[in-house]
């Protein structure tokens, strides 16, 4: 079985970097920087502050795009190309095959966020864009495997797309919500609002506090 994901994982690397998902990754990286410095000439002062979190906030979000659109693509297209039920036809199980697509889609976008952490350098001061840049890897690896799940479950591009970037909009702001939630300004001690506490307070336990992941001042 780790042998036949394996081969699951570097065929879909392989399927993603022959899709120009590189490219597309360098392309918006260097939109990124071209808009972050132009941005900086308009600051009338700390014109390299503005640009450095400009450019991480930029890559951050162009990171898990880019990495949501790949995952649901690449399943969306194989089942309905019947691609995946000729890759199970074989001997090969379920297990493999759906660990083979996780590994792969997390290999390309571990290539995704060392090319955005890079770019974040360019700006950046001393070597906060190293932990700066393995948070973000670990970030797309969770919204690779949520929208992998999504792609499973909904089988149409739009709405798994939806419902992955969703959670990971979801997952920024969930502690704004509970913080909102906690201090209301009215209905304070009703049932109600007892029971809306207790579900967000719920839900947020179940999300990975993705607030707190590639946080820009870090590279400042």
């Amino acid at each position: 079985m780790p042998r036949q994901a394996a081969a699951v994982a570097f065929y879909t690397l392989l399927e993603g970097l022959r899709n120009r998902l590189v490219w597309l990754a360098v392309l918006a990286g260097l939109a990124g920087v071209a808009a972050s410095m132009f941005l900086r000439g308009l600051a009338v002062a700390e014109g390299a502050q503005i640009q450095v979190v400009l450019l991480a906030a930029f890559l951050r979000l162009a990171g898990v795009f880019i990495t949501a659109v790949f995952v649901v693509t690449t399943m969306t297209r194989e089942f309905h190309d019947q691609a995946a039920a000729l890759v199970l036809s074989l001997p090969l199980s379920r297990a493999a095959y759906l660990c083979g697509k996780l590994a792969g889609f997390m290999l390309a976008a571990a290539v995704i966020g060392v090319l955005f952490a890079l770019l974040a350098a360019l700006p950046a001061s001393g070597g906060q864009w190293l932990p700066w840049g393995l948070s973000l890897i670990c970030e797309l690896w969770i919204v690779a495997a949520f929208s992998l799940l999504c792609a499973l479950t909904f089988n149409q591009i739009a709405a798994a797309l939806g419902a992955s970037l969703g959670f990971y909009l979801l997952a920024r702001t969930i502690a704004v919500v509970q913080l909102m939630a906690h201090t209301p300004l009215m209905f304070a001690h009703t049932a109600s609002h007892r029971f809306i506490v207790a579900a967000l307070d719920a839900v947020a336990f179940a999300l990975p506090r993705l607030d707190e992941f590639t946080r820009s001042e870090w590279l400042v």
